[in-house]
């Protein structure tokens, strides 16, 4: 019985290792062969769009937006310490939301200060907002917003990078989601 299960998962194995390649190295080769017979750029943008598509699928990627894509990087930083003016091994909390969309190319500022007098924030309501939008508290902390009810962030000197639960205490007083981060 177990010889069984093992040929069962040597198929599919076998599939994403040999025929997936090639799948995607027939995709390559038959968008180089429509280019040079069309010579059309809009022929040739099809086949280009149509090839990443097929490739992406194939590798069993979706295509994330700019703001989930900062959000998942930010939660990989679970559990790493909280350290002043820290941006990368440890962070405070701008350093952590500037490091999170740093990482997908977007900048608009180290402190929070910086962040709110940037162009690139767009403000929300909390109703409008989305995981990965910037959650402020007052113009001192901000954090990534998770969900309604948390929040995730570098809170303070001796605490850990994680998800804060959100209060009548404790709660983010405004919403900002970065222009070019996505659609909503």
């Amino acid at each position: 019985m177990l010889l069984t299960f093992k040929r069962a998962l040597a198929v599919p194995l076998l599939a994403t290792v040999v025929i997936l390649p090639a799948l995607s190295a027939n995709a390559t080769s038959a968008q180089a062969a429509t280019n040079r017979s069309t010579g059309t750029a809009s022929q040739a943008t099809a086949v280009t769009r149509g090839a990443a598509v097929t490739s992406s699928v194939v590798a069993g990627r979706h295509h994330r937006s700019r703001r989930k894509r900062a959000y998942i990087w930010a939660a990989h930083q679970h559990g790493k310490p909280y350290c002043w003016g820290g941006t990368s091994g440890c962070f405070d909390c701008s350093g952590l939301v500037m490091a999170a969309y740093r990482h997908v190319d977007l900048h608009f500022g180290r402190d929070t200060a910086e962040m709110l007098a940037s162009s690139r924030l767009v403000r929300e309501s909390r109703r409008r907002a989305r995981k990965g939008d910037l959650a402020f508290y007052g113009s001192g902390h901000v954090e990534l917003f998770a969900s309604r009810k948390y929040t995730l962030g570098a809170l303070h000197s001796g605490t850990r990078i994680g998800w804060h639960r959100v209060s009548r205490w404790w709660h983010p007083t405004m919403y900002f989601r970065v222009r070019h981060s996505g659609r909503r």
